[in-house]
């Protein structure tokens, strides 16, 4: 294995910290971790490795261009993996500038300098630095919405539909040109909801827990139909792994569980799960309360993960249901990050 000096954006949030495990378990790369340590990360997702030796964590913003710079100088990243970006769309709507800046400035500002440390010139890479990569982690929400059938593929025209998802597009677009233009080693992957373990409280799977554990009415928006692909984030993470070493560089890999589910029957799942797990007097589906819908709330979401599979022989291991189950034990020992 080879020892390379990687710089994981965003490594304190949910999926971010659960690569930064992955990788600390099965790689020898030494792992830089830049994290603003915002709302959505906490030093908590890392505590349990904050000793690792492989392990080290700057706190910083992806935006402060005199920063990024200063830490490719001084620690020469041979790979970058990046992950921080503002993602709850619900935030979106009511404060999209922070998206604007974090997902689209803080990207360009990440690939400004890979661009100088990397290569010499346009097409042109530096002798120490022919393995580099960029690996940039985005959403399958770049691609808007699908009806009952269909799914996203990698040629799937884009069409972005909240300020969240915009912001997301917009930052692949730039990834893309600086591949186009400038020859940067990069890849991008473009997953489907992920859940598991460390995943903030707002987020609908957590959110579901958390209100039934406090005996409060459960929120679903609309009447609970909209279809999400889930993706246990364990699965994600080897994908992530893959597309890093092995993807095919200016390409994009879609990553999905083939687990759709609509909202509705995640709450009634972890409704069941808790019966069975924590039972109380009554069901817990007792608290299912439907609230009116969000703005421009994407009807469904489903990914076709076929390319990945084929060239870089990826598969998902947790159906919803063994996943589901693994997250929600996961929370019921671990009731304060609800």
């Amino acid at each position: 294995m080879n020892n390379n000096k990687v710089l994981l954006t965003g490594g304190a949030g949910f999926i971010g910290s659960n690569y930064v495990h992955y990788a600390l378990q099965n790689t020898n790369d030494s792992v830089f971790v830049l994290d603003k340590l915002t709302y959505a990360g906490d030093l908590k997702n890392l505590e349990d490795i904050a000793a690792h030796s492989k392990y080290h964590f700057i706190k910083g913003d992806i935006c402060e261009a005199p920063l990024v710079e200063s830490l490719f100088e001084e620690h020469q990243f041979s790979k970058v993996i990046h992950f921080a970006a503002e993602s709850h769309v619900d935030n979106s709507i009511t404060g999209p500038g922070t998206f604007v800046q974090t997902n689209i400035v803080g990207t360009f500002t990440l690939l400004q300098a890979a661009y100088k440390t990397w290569m010499e010139a346009p097409n042109t890479v530096k002798n120490d630095f022919e393995h580099a990569r960029f690996l940039h982690i985005s959403t399958d929400e770049v691609y808007g919405t699908l009806g009952k059938t269909g799914e996203f593929t990698e040629k799937t025209p884009y069409a972005p539909n909240s300020p969240y998802s915009a912001s997301k597009a917009s930052s692949d677009f730039l990834v893309r040109s600086y591949f186009h233009t400038y020859g940067l080693p990069v890849v991008t992957t473009n997953c489907s909801n992920n859940y598991g373990p460390h995943q903030h409280k707002e987020k609908l799977i957590p959110t579901i827990i958390r209100k039934a554990l406090a005996g409060e009415p459960i929120p679903i928006y609309g009447d609970g139909k909209n279809v999400r692909d889930w993706l246990y984030v364990k699965d994600h993470c080897t994908g992530i792994h893959l597309a890093l070493e092995k993807g095919r560089l200016g390409e994009t890999y879609n990553i999905g569980g083939k687990n759709e589910r609509e909202n509705l029957y995640i709450a009634h799942t972890i409704c069941d799960l808790l019966d069975r797990l924590k039972p109380k007097e009554s069901p817990y589906k007792e608290q299912i309360s439907f609230v009116s819908d969000r703005p421009g709330h994407d009807f469904r979401y489903a990914i076709d993960a076929t390319k990945i599979e084929n060239e870089l022989g990826w598969q998902a291991k947790e159906n919803f249901e063994s996943g589901i189950e693994k997250t929600v034990q996961w929370y019921l020992k671990n009731t304060d990050r609800l």
